[in-house]
């Protein structure tokens, strides 16, 4: 029953990772997501097929010993380039500081940016506004 069981997750989980792989294909396509998303979930869904194939492996007894594939499967860190945030060491800007002490400086951080956003924004109004100011002139001169 085990054994039964066992299978039946294996292939079921083999076909909600098509699934996915499938949704996240038609999800580009129809640009829903960015291509940038799209790779990035890309890599997600083939580490899944990956992790899928090490536990098909591991039910035949194929490959490595058991307890190498149920540490390998629940390694956190760096894959391809991906890695765990949750395992990242905390910034020195952060460390030592409360709930509310981190939101004070991610609200700063807002504003900062906010009035960044709004200095390049009168920057190209005011851009605009010369590019139609020279268009105008070009028209009156030809």
């Amino acid at each position: 029953q085990v054994n039964v069981a066992i299978r039946s997750s294996l292939q079921s989980l083999r076909e909600k990772i098509e699934q996915l792989r499938e949704l996240l294909l038609r999800a580009v396509s129809t640009r829903q997501i960015t291509q940038l998303e799209g790779d990035r979930r890309q890599n997600l869904v083939d580490e899944l097929l990956t992790r899928h194939r090490q536990l098909e492996a591991s039910y035949r007894n194929e490959g490595p010993e058991p307890d190498m594939s149920r540490s390998s499967l629940m390694a956190g860190g760096a894959k391809r380039g991906v890695t765990n945030p949750w395992l990242l060491e905390e910034s020195e800007e952060t460390r030592g500081l409360g709930f509310d002490e981190l939101r004070q400086q991610q609200r700063r951080i807002i504003e900062e940016q906010d009035a960044g956003l709004d200095a390049l924004s009168s920057i190209i109004s005011r851009q605009k506004q010369m590019g139609q100011e020279i268009g105008n002139e070009l028209d009156e001169q030809n």
